[in-house]
C-alpha cells in the first residue's frame, strides 16, 4: 500500500514552487518543468527556467471516513490509484491514462466512463490551491470565480497545487456486458435510457463506454462493480490480445451481447496498456510483437515519447515520402456531441473523415461551467479519435480538424482543447465564455504573466 506524503512535505514543495516562480525573469513564459505530456498539440519553445513541481506528485492525505483525499497537483492517477484502492476507494472518475496528473484533468478537462453519472473530474473537487499569475496561493471552492473559471484553463489562470476530492468506495472486480449494435439511433437511445436509469435488463450500470469499429458495427460496454464471489478467472489484457479486441470478439458472438471480468485495478487501466488501439502503430496488434515487447513498456507514457520522437525527427514521414505517399494530417481529437446528435456526428465523420475505431463515452455535467459550457443534465456523448489520415489533393494541413470543429459547433457540442485548435479569436472566445475568464485573469494575474488560453490552444505558445 503506497503512503502519502503527509502536510509537511507538501509544504516544502510548495516553498520550492513559489520560489522557482521568483525565479522567472518579467516577460518570460511561465511553464511546468516536468518531462512528461499528455498534450498533443506543438508549442514555442522557451528559454526560461520552469516551474519546480518535483515535490508534487503524490497524495497528502486520505480521509477514510469523510471519503476524500488531499492531492498533489502533479499526482498521477497511477500514483493516486495506488494510494486509494487498498483502502477501498477510487476517484469519482479515473481518466484512462496512467500519466494523466489530476490537476491536468480539472485544468484540462477528463473522462471516463463513470462520468455518465459522476460527470467529469473537476465535478468532485471540493477545494483547491492555485498559484496564479500574481504569484499567490488562493484557496477557492466551487461558486468562486477562480474554481469556476478553472476546468478548461490549460495554466492560464494558474496552476492547482493541492486539490481536495471525494472519493467513490468500490469491490473488488469489475463485471463486463458487450452490447453489439448496428443501428446506432438505437444505441443513442439506449445511452440516454442508461444515463437516466443507471440500469439496463434489470443490472445496474456503474461504468458506461463504447467503440465504433466500422459503419453498423458498434458495441457499449456496460460494467457493473462487483465483489470476489465470482468463480470466474479474471482477464488480463496486459498479456492478452488488446483490450478492444476483445470488445469486438465478446460483442459480436450474441445479441444479448458478450460477458467477460476484470480486477477493479485492471478495469482503470484497460485502455492504457494499447493507448485504446493506438498501440498498433508500434506492431503490438501482432501476437508474435505482443509476446516480445515487455509488460513494463505496453503503456501509454511509452507510446507517447516514441511518437514524440517521431515528431521531433519526422523519420516516418520522410520514408513516407520518398514512397511517393500524401503527407498526412494529425487527427487527434475528444469531442462532446449531445447524443441526439451522435448519429449525424458519427455519420458525417465516416464519410468526412474516413477514421476508425473512434471511442464513445456518454457524460453528464451536473451544473454550468463557464469555460466549457455543456447543458446541466443533458446526455452528451464523448467521441474519441486519435490518429493521422492523409491530405487530400488541393487540400492543406489542418483542413479535417476544421471541419470536426465546425461539425462539432453545429451540433451543439464542444471540444476539447489538449490537441490542435484552428478557432478564430472571436469564435473561440464565445464557445470558451473567455469574458468570464478575463475577468478572473484581472484579478489574479493583472500584470498578464501568464499565456492566455487561446495563445495556448490555438497560436501553440
Amino acid at each position: 500500500m503506497a503512503d502519502p506524503v503527509g502536510r509537511d512535505r507538501h509544504a516544502d514543495a510548495v516553498r520550492r514552487l513559489r520560489a522557482s516562480y521568483d525565479a522567472v525573469p518579467s516577460g518570460a513564459p511561465v511553464r511546468l518543468a516536468k518531462r512528461t505530456s499528455n498534450l498533443f498539440r506543438a508549442r514555442a519553445s522557451a528559454t526560461a527556467p520552469g516551474l519546480d513541481v518535483s515535490g508534487l506528485g503524490g497524495v497528502i492525505e486520505v480521509d477514510a471516513q469523510a471519503r476524500t483525499a488531499d492531492v498533489q497537483g502533479m499526482c498521477t492517477y497511477e500514483r493516486l490509484v495506488d494510494v486509494t484502492l487498498p483502502r477501498g476507494f477510487i476517484p469519482y472518475v479515473v481518466p484512462q491514462l496512467r500519466t494523466i496528473t489530476l490537476g491536468g484533468a480539472v485544468t484540462g478537462l477528463g473522462i471516463e466512463s463513470t462520468s455518465f453519472r459522476n460527470g467529469l473530474p473537476h465535478e468532485s473537487v471540493l477545494e483547491m490551491d492555485v498559484l496564479c499569475g500574481d504569484g499567490e496561493i488562493r484557496t477557492v471552492r466551487p461558486g468562486d470565480d477562480l474554481f469556476d473559471a478553472f476546468p478548461n484553463s490549460y495554466g492560464s489562470l494558474g496552476y492547482a497545487t493541492r486539490l481536495r476530492i471525494g472519493l467513490e468506495p468500490v469491490p473488488s472486480h469489475v463485471e463486463l456486458r458487450h452490447l453489439p449494435f448496428s443501428d446506432f439511433d438505437a444505441m443513442s437511445r439506449l445511452i440516454a435510457e442508461i444515463c437516466e436509469t443507471r440500469s439496463h435488463d434489470g443490472e445496474r450500470v456503474d461504468g458506461l463506454d463504447g467503440v465504433v469499429f466500422a459503419p453498423g458495427e458498434a458495441y457499449l460496454t456496460l460494467a457493473r462493480f462487483t465483489g470476489a464471489e465470482s468463480r470466474s478467472r479474471a482477464s488480463d489484457y496486459t498479456g492478452m490480445e488488446p483490450y478492444f479486441r476483445s470488445v469486438q470478439r465478446l460483442g459480436s458472438g450474441s445479441p444479448a451481447g458478450g460477458r467477460d471480468r476484470l480486477t477493479m485495478y485492471d478495469y482503470l487501466w484497460r485502455w492504457d496498456t494499447d493507448w485504446f488501439w493506438c498501440s498498433g502503430a508500434f506492431g503490438l496488434h501482432d501476437p508474435r510483437v505482443r509476446r516480445l515487447w515487455p509488460r513494463r513498456y505496453r503503456r501509454s507514457d511509452v507510446f507517447h515519447k516514441i511518437v514524440g520522437l517521431e515528431n521531433r525527427y519526422h523519420v516516418k514521414a520522410r520514408l513516407d515520402r520518398r514512397k511517393g505517399l500524401p503527407d498526412r494530417e494529425r487527427v487527434i481529437q475528444d469531442v462532446e456531441v449531445p447524443a441526439e446528435r451522435l448519429t449525424e456526428f458519427l455519420t458525417w465523420f465516416d464519410d468526412e473523415v474516413e477514421m476508425r475505431p473512434v471511442w464513445l463515452c456518454p457524460l453528464r455535467s451536473t451544473r454550468d461551467w463557464p469555460s466549457y459550457p455543456l447543458r446541466p443534465g443533458a446526455t452528451y456523448v464523448n467521441v474519441g479519435f486519435w490518429g493521422t489520415v492523409p491530405i487530400r489533393p488541393g487540400a492543406r494541413d489542418g483542413d479535417r480538424n476544421r471541419a470536426v470543429e465546425a461539425k462539432v459547433t453545429e451540433l451543439g457540442g464542444h471540444k476539447s482543447l489538449y490537441s490542435d485548435a484552428y478557432y478564430d479569436r472571436a469564435t473561440f472566445d464565445r464557445l470558451y465564455d473567455q469574458d468570464f475568464a478575463r475577468t478572473v485573469r484581472k484579478q489574479t494575474d493583472p500584470d498578464g504573466r501568464l499565456t492566455d488560453l487561446y495563445e495556448k490552444a490555438v497560436e501553440r505558445r
